[in-house]
């Protein structure tokens, strides 16, 4: 395989104008700052989401009432890049794509990656086509996301690399980008570590250095998002008995420890949801366990299609490292997925991600 790893600097020919996704952050100001430093003709352009309708207070979240904030921010690292800057408005598209979604998935006794989501349909998608659509044409679209891209000679693809920081390596929430968006994506973060960019931060003057970051996906109570009544159900062990009650099952997720409300002898997780009979169900630590699963709705990265069996690791939370792993086809558009040695908290509704070392080779939902 023959892969292009991506260095800053390395597609600039021309004068090529680039997009750059501002969230008045260190990172996105420090890609930016980093593209106007190798010559492109970059242009600041930001997302906004908030519609007003509920009543979150949380700071620091994607999704909540400090938007405002973060564009003013945002609009003043444009002015000390002397860069010119846009906000397009993305509201609608996201209740749409990203709100609804995530209610459904919840309601469906799945766990959902909104932040996957939102990239894709969003970030990645709506925003720049918001941007062409306002007559803003570009070359490029760029994130401050830790990441890097390249491209496959042999088999024509783009592909999707780690970032060289372990500890903030984003492809877990970027993997679902198409072959389209991949190229015309520049990742300028890639190739560096996170206390790199602050010290590239302090060197340029940006003041957002040591702004804290967002970290959560909506910034209050996701019952908020639901808006589903109480209702009473029960906890059980997975042999059935009834150990406790609740008021909706919902309000949990596969694996959860805390906050279950039941005195047991030892420390139970939830290990499944069954949104029929409206049951939450319990288990200990070892019944957490499994070694396999389907995944569906894919998008390959590396591959047009997987045809056999292929020897990866596998990531199916963000925060987890990656396990050994084997994917199969299983027909009907998933792939069957078994890891060499048993891997808790498997999730109906969270992403799968497949690695050959640092390259993506795709990913699905858990099915």
């Amino acid at each position: 395989m023959h892969v292009l790893r991506y260095v800053i600097g390395f597609r600039v020919k021309a004068k090529k104008r680039v997009l750059v996704g501002l969230s008045g952050g260190v990172d996105s100001s420090v890609a930016a700052y980093l593209l106007k430093r190798e010559g492109y003709d970059v242009v600041g352009v930001t997302m906004a989401i908030w519609d007003g309708k509920y009543s979150a207070s949380g700071k620091h979240a994607c999704y909540g009432p400090d938007e405002e904030e973060e564009i003013r921010e945002a609009g003043e690292i444009a002015e000390m890049l002397e860069i010119p800057y846009h906000v397009f408005d993305c509201a609608t598209e996201y209740r749409e794509l990203v709100l609804n979604y995530f209610r459904t998935e919840y309601l469906a006794g799945r766990t959902p990656n909104p932040c996957v989501k939102c990239n894709q349909l969003i970030k990645f998608g709506m925003l720049p086509l918001l941007a062409e659509k306002g007559g803003l044409f570009y070359d490029y679209f760029a994130t401050g996301h830790y990441a890097r891209t390249g491209f496959d000679e042999q088999r024509n693809r783009y592909l999707l690399q780690k970032g060289v920081d372990p500890k903030k390596d984003q492809t877990y929430f970027i993997y679902r980008l198409s072959q389209k968006q991949l190229s015309k994506v520049l990742l300028p973060l890639g190739g560096y570590t996170k206390n790199e960019v602050r010290e590239l931060a302090r060197e340029a003057g940006i003041p957002a250095v040591d702004k804290e970051e967002s970290q959560d996906f909506y910034g209050g109570d996701f019952k908020e998002l639901l808006g589903m009544p109480e209702t009473p159900g029960e906890i059980v062990l997975t042999d059935g008995t009834v150990v406790g009650t609740h008021t909706g099952f919902w309000n949990f997720t596969i694996g959860q420890r805390k906050g279950l409300g039941v005195a047991y002898s030892e420390p139970l997780y939830v290990v499944r949801l069954e949104p029929g009979t409206n049951r939450v169900v319990v288990g200990t630590r070892q019944e957490t366990f499994d070694s396999s699963f389907l995944a569906g709705d894919l998008n390959w990265i590396s591959l047009g299609e997987l045809i056999g069996s292929m020897e990866v690791t596998c990531k199916i939370r963000s925060a987890q490292k990656e396990r050994e792993a084997r994917i199969e086809p299983a027909g009907a558009g998933r792939v069957h997925v078994t890891f060499l040695h048993p891997n808790d908290s498997i999730t109906p509704g969270q992403s799968a991600v497949f690695y050959d070392g640092d390259v993506v080779v795709g990913g699905g939902i858990i099915v």
